[in-house]
């Protein structure tokens, strides 16, 4: 037996219980409409909720950038890889986050590296207070420092009291959480969450991701949709989902985050974002700056396709956002929906199966944008009700 026979092995289970993720490859620019595979199909399964990632204002942006800045940041920010595009974008995501100050790193993912793990360390007498369901960076992030950690159940305020009384005694406690999650798009009730870290004199630090761009006055996110701005510590958001380009930051007050200018291990060890990157999501927040109307956009497509699901007899959960899961519960049953999806009538819609949710809540994640047409999503809900006649899923 060779070494790595392991492997095959282990690919091999995956395909027999309908857990392998076939990774599908786009040949043009993200859109309601892309060709994937050689194939022209409707796109419903990116995070591209505002159509920006495509926007004429943007590419010209980082175009415009490339002439003068070139294509590559050259170091890291702390040595010679800041630029006045870097200060700028953190000047104005901090403004439109009604915040002190923003700091960038190269994705969301190393946004929630480099502040969780600098936030609470293994020397401090600190803990961790932590969501059941939030995100693979997040855990990562906690992993990274070294500190110990409780989880609290899904939305449940009461468990988070139970543990915020466990942990009482330690010096440092911060509570993090998603503030909408990925898989379901239900949202953390951050009022509540809020009131307990204040009564337990706990930090709290948010995963915007999902909300910015959806949530809130011009799309400004969960913390604005509750008019939390000044009670919550820590603000997480990504570049790339409805702002359309690459990136994440962090915001709050001008201490904190100049804290984290000097421990965020991402911020001091890797490259800085490039200029071309940095130029489109200025782009991106000076259009929501200046208009909700993709925001609005978004929304009537969302309530447009949910309710026509719902009609046919679809669970989509407890939805509040446009993330949209169709429950399908059976992984191979997912797996098949997404194929025949693909191959019958041209729809782009990735199954999700475990390990990203739990075995037994396969579901297919379709996700509209501001970019879809009416049309659009009629198409989509009549290939659901046939393709689920079909299967038999619908009786």
């Amino acid at each position: 037996m060779g070494k790595l026979d392991w492997i095959t092995e282990e690919l091999n289970e995956l395909k027999e219980k309908g857990l392998y993720v076939r990774i599908r490859v786009l040949q043009s620019a993200q859109g309601p409409w892309v060709v994937v595979d050689g194939k022209k199909v409707l796109n419903m399964c990116s995070n591209n909720y505002l159509g920006l990632a495509a926007h004429p204002k943007i590419k010209e942006a980082a175009i415009r950038a490339i002439l003068d800045y070139g294509v590559g940041a050259g170091a890291v920010r702390t040595i010679a890889g800041t630029m006045e595009l870097h200060v700028e974008l953190e000047e104005k995501l901090a403004k439109f986050k009604k915040r002190e100050a923003a700091i960038l790193f190269q994705s969301g993912y190393n946004a929630n590296l480099g502040a969780i793990s600098a936030l609470i360390t293994k020397k401090d007498n600190g803990v961790f207070i932590s969501e059941e369901l939030n995100h693979a960076s997040i855990i990562d992030g906690m992993r990274l420092s070294g500190a110990p950690k409780v989880i609290y159940k899904h939305l449940d305020m009461e468990d988070l009291k139970k543990k915020l009384e466990e942990t009482k005694n330690y010096k440092k406690k911060l509570i993090v959480t998603d503030g909408v999650f990925s898989m379901d798009g239900d949202l953390a009730p951050l009022p509540e969450i809020v009131e307990l870290a204040e009564q337990y004199d706990a930090m709290v630090y948010v995963d915007d991701a999902h909300g910015e761009g959806v949530l809130g006055d011009h799309g400004r996110g969960i913390v604005d949709h509750y008019k939390l701005h000044d009670r919550v510590d820590f603000e997480m958001g990504t570049l790339s989902k409805a702002f359309g380009v690459i990136g994440g930051y962090v915001a709050g007050s001008e201490e904190a985050i100049e804290y984290l200018k000097q421990r965020g291990r991402p911020f001091l060890f890797s490259s800085a974002l490039n200029p071309p990157d940095v130029a489109a999501a200025i782009a991106a927040v000076e259009i929501l700056q200046h208009s909700d109307e993709l925001v609005k956009k978004l929304w009537d497509n969302t309530h447009f396709l949910q309710k026509g699901l719902r009609d046919l007899g679809y669970d989509l959960g407890n939805t509040k956002h446009p993330i949209t899961p169709v429950m399908l519960y059976d992984e191979k049953l997912a797996q098949e929906f997404s194929r025949r999806l693909y191959e019958e009538y041209n729809i782009f819609a990735q199954a999700i199966v475990y390990p990203t949710v739990p075995l037994g809540t396969a579901r297919i994640r379709l996700e509209p944008s501001a970019a879809h047409s009416k049309e659009d999503l009629q198409y989509v809900i009549d290939a659901f009700e046939d393709l689920g006649k079909k299967t038999g899923f619908l009786k």
